[in-house]
């Protein structure tokens, strides 16, 4: 009697969340003691879930590849696990795919079209570098958070900029649709804030004298001045922030999944392991 229950309630739930999900999307189901596919290193995902994905079997995650060291495109064109692309989100995503039973596909495109992607049904998941904020809670769903991060300001070695106070009335430049351009066109205005299509022009720009100041997360930033002779980074943080994982509005029940899965892969140390790897401790 038992098994025939709950047998039925699986089946109501089943037909429940595909009712909520769009006439697109699939039902995938992670159970316990399912096997996930090589590579992870990771334990099977522990709980028993079911949740929507927009193509069956597969997990489609939109991001910007241009923000090491949380996501860039694999110089050798293999990547991690093969996906073409290596960093921090990217190591994360494959994890909780193999968590949930399902397959990686990374799909690689500006900032702002991550974020529309997730939203519009067209990736399941947004990894990026994305911080939570009033506006995008809106539009999204995100997941607890996984990393945390510091904006700061990269400045020529020479300028004249040495405190976040000098940056009034300077030309600051950050990577459209980010968090760092909103703090700074708050702060200072939009006349003073030229926004790039990524992290990587908007340094480049400031190489050429266009912007005075760029406004960036800490790792990314890093990268930038460690690759650019001539640059340094402000010994005062701009602003501290979290990072989570985008999720459509709609999708709860992969929403779910996925915080599970997350906290599964923080108590076993996978999260962590991945951090450390990309940004070593001092």
């Amino acid at each position: 009697m038992k098994k025939l229950l709950a047998l039925l309630l699986a089946v109501l739930m089943s037909l429940s969340l595909a009712a909520c999900g769009s006439g697109s999307s699939s039902t995938s189901s992670a159970a316990s003691g399912s096997s996930a596919a090589s590579g992870s290193g990771s334990a099977a995902f522990s709980t028993a879930a079911s949740f929507t994905t927009i193509e069956k079997g597969k997990l489609i995650m939109s991001t910007n590849a241009q923000f090491p060291p949380y996501e860039t495109v694999a110089d050798d064109g293999k990547g991690y696990e093969n996906t073409g692309f290596e960093g921090i989100d990217i190591e994360l995503a494959y994890a909780l795919a193999q968590k949930l039973g399902l397959e990686l596909v990374v799909d690689d495109m500006d900032f702002d079209s991550a974020l529309s992607a997730v939203q519009q049904g067209k990736s399941d998941v947004v990894l990026a570098g994305l911080t939570v904020n009033a506006d995008r809670l809106v539009n999204m769903n995100f997941t607890d958070s996984y990393a945390n991060g510091v904006q700061v300001v990269i400045v020529p070695d020479k300028s004249s900029i040495k405190t976040i106070d000098d940056l009034k009335d300077k030309m600051i430049g950050t990577q459209r649709g980010t968090t760092g351009y909103l703090y700074c066109t708050d702060d200072y205005g939009e006349d003073h804030v030229t926004a790039f299509d990524d992290g990587a022009t908007a340094v480049q720009n400031l190489l050429a004298g266009k912007v005075d100041a760029v406004v960036i997360d800490n790792a990314p930033a890093q990268e930038y001045v460690q690759a650019n002779p001539g640059l340094t980074i402000l010994d005062t943080a701009y602003t501290n922030e979290d990072y989570a994982i985008g999720v459509g509005k709609s999708n709860t029940a992969l929403l779910s999944a996925l915080n599970t899965a997350l906290s599964e892969l923080k108590a076993d140390g996978t999260v962590q392991s991945i951090l450390d790897k990309y940004i070593p401790s001092k």
